[in-house]
């Protein structure tokens, strides 16, 4: 773990992905626009291209802007603030709601894992690898294909577990008009946030190189409390299960 600092859209602007398989293996399918949901609600940003990756752009009432607007408010749940970078100050708390913990920062590249042709000791100098939480096969996750979230580790600032929050449960991660469910996959310092995996960087359209890449600001990270996506590698149920998940969290009061 190291910090070195993308839905077919018809009404919404909500990216999700189609399968537990690499985005790049499926082509984008067309949707039966019969039965289509409400329109978003009001504040919701224009929809952005159509995704790079081959995966449909989704619509539905979750919309970024909207679980941003919740996630406005902030009861504190940690016992202190966390730095998202070395360095810098320590100002980002961890927030709570009925459901689900969240808090707003950078977001920095993770690379950690499987060796892949993106992710590998060549092209990420801080390249571990294995991530804290595993695969169905007993392999680490891979970064370039599994979107995922990185937790700090247990400290006196906060201890995820006591949240709820468990390897392999869902997050909603949101950038600009993109939403993106993922994993949660690994952890890193114990006073540091900010920080995801390279596909879940990419499918939010953001840089996922990982010594270069990332946004210094403007992520919100959800993750839902007692969640679980099984297997923990499959995008399609991470998307099912945060799809309904943040309906829920949008809903409460």
């Amino acid at each position: 773990m190291h910090h070195s600092s993308r839905l077919y859209a018809a009404v919404g602007a909500v990216l999700v992905t189609a399968s537990a398989l690499p985005a790049s293996a499926h082509p984008a399918r067309a949707l039966d626009t019969t039965h289509l949901p409400p329109p978003p609600v009001p504040g919701s940003r224009a929809p952005g291209p159509p995704a790079t990756d081959g995966s449909p752009r989704l619509e539905g009432t979750v919309t970024a802007a909207a679980l941003r607007a919740k996630a406005e408010d902030c009861s504190r749940v940690s016992k202190g603030l966390y730095r998202t970078d070395r360095g810098r100050p320590a100002d980002v708390p961890v927030c709570g709601r009925k459901g689900a913990v969240f808090w707003k920062a950078d977001l920095d590249v993770d690379c950690d894992g499987q060796v892949t042709t993106r992710c590998n000791k060549k092209t990420d100098p801080g390249f571990h690898g294995d991530t804290a939480f595993r695969q169905s096969d007993g392999e680490p996750l891979n970064a370039e294909e599994v979107p995922y979230v990185v937790v700090p580790a247990p400290s006196r600032t906060w201890d995820h577990a006591a949240s709820g929050i468990r390897g392999g449960g869902v997050a909603a991660v949101v950038h600009e008009d993109r939403v993106e469910y993922a994993v949660v996959g690994d952890t890193g310092p114990s006073g540091l946030v900010g920080e995801a995996s390279y596909a879940a960087a990419l499918s939010l359209g953001i840089d996922p190189d990982p010594a270069r890449g990332g946004v210094p600001s403007g992520v919100t990270y959800i993750l839902f409390k007692d969640s679980e996506v099984t297997p923990i590698e499959s995008r399609s149920s991470a998307v099912r299960l945060g799809s309904e998940l943040a309906r829920k969290f949008l809903q409460e009061d």
